[in-house]
């Protein structure tokens, strides 16, 4: 917690963060390219967002549930698949799909262009999980879905075993 929020007082010192078009972290993923805009370092750890761009026909994670964070999808261009529990929702250019913690939930890029999201995580803390899977797979480690399953599990993120019925082992 910031002492901004403990105490109520204005934070003394920088409190504005720029992160220009080339600028970021860059995680790539298969066929996902991630700029992290902002990994919680800035926000006292209340929020991260990062930009994704899903290749045409880019399978998403199994359907799974975070304990501890809500999640924001905000597409920029293209269409994703949202898979919500037993519901599939279409989400074109300028759709917000806000994920709470416990739901159920996937997506995917179904068609034949990119799709462009911007991705919010409130905490923060589910950008390190992207991070351990790209040093996965840049160690040569195999992405098996009982390895992204592992590594969901190091932050409060399971499968939704009652819903998955062949978890894919692309990242969430």
């Amino acid at each position: 917690m910031t002492e901004e929020a403990k105490t109520g007082q204005p934070q003394i010192g920088p409190a504005v963060s720029v992160v220009g078009p080339g600028d970021g972290e860059t995680i790539v993923l298969g066929t996902t390219r991630m700029r992290v805009l902002e990994d919680g370092s800035h926000t006292g750890h209340r929020l991260a967002i990062a930009e994704s761009v899903l290749a045409p026909h880019t399978q998403g994670p199994p359907q799974h549930r975070h304990a501890r964070h809500d999640e924001g999808f905000y597409i920029l261009s293209g269409t994703v698949r949202f898979t919500v529990g037993d519901e599939e929702h279409d989400a074109t250019t300028g759709t917000l799909v806000m994920v709470p913690p416990g739901t159920p939930h996937t997506f995917a890029n179904l068609s034949d262009q990119p799709a462009v999201m911007l991705s919010t995580f409130t905490p923060d803390l589910y950008v390190q999980y992207f991070r351990d899977l790209q040093e996965a797979l840049a160690g040569g480690r195999p992405l098996t879905p009982q390895a992204n399953i592992d590594t969901m599990s190091r932050y409060a993120t399971e499968p939704a075993t009652d819903l998955a019925t062949d978890p894919a082992t692309d990242p969430a």
